[in-house]
C-alpha cells in the first residue's frame, strides 16, 4: 500500500492530500485539495487537547497553534 502524503502547494496555498511518485518530490495522479477538512480537523484537535499545541521540527520547537471557537 502506497503512503499517504499531505503538503501545502506554495503557488496556491492549499493543503492536498495524495501520493508522490517515487522521487518523493512529485505529486501523482489524483492528489484532492483538503484544505477545509485539514483546518478544520487541526482545529478540532486542538479544541480536544484543552492548551495549545506545540508542533516540533527536528526534534525543535517551530510552530504554537492556538484555537478560539466563535
Amino acid at each position: 500500500m502506497r503512503k499517504l502524503h499531505v503538503g501545502t502547494s506554495p503557488l496556491t496555498n492549499r493543503i492536498y492530500a495524495g501520493h508522490v511518485l517515487k522521487d518523493g518530490a512529485t505529486w501523482g495522479e489524483g492528489k484532492q485539495d483538503v484544505t477545509g477538512a485539514a483546518c478544520g480537523a487541526v482545529c478540532q484537535h486542538v479544541l480536544a487537547n484543552g492548551e495549545l499545541v506545540m508542533v516540533t521540527c527536528n526534534g525543535k520547537p517551530k510552530y504554537e497553534i492556538t484555537v478560539r471557537e466563535l
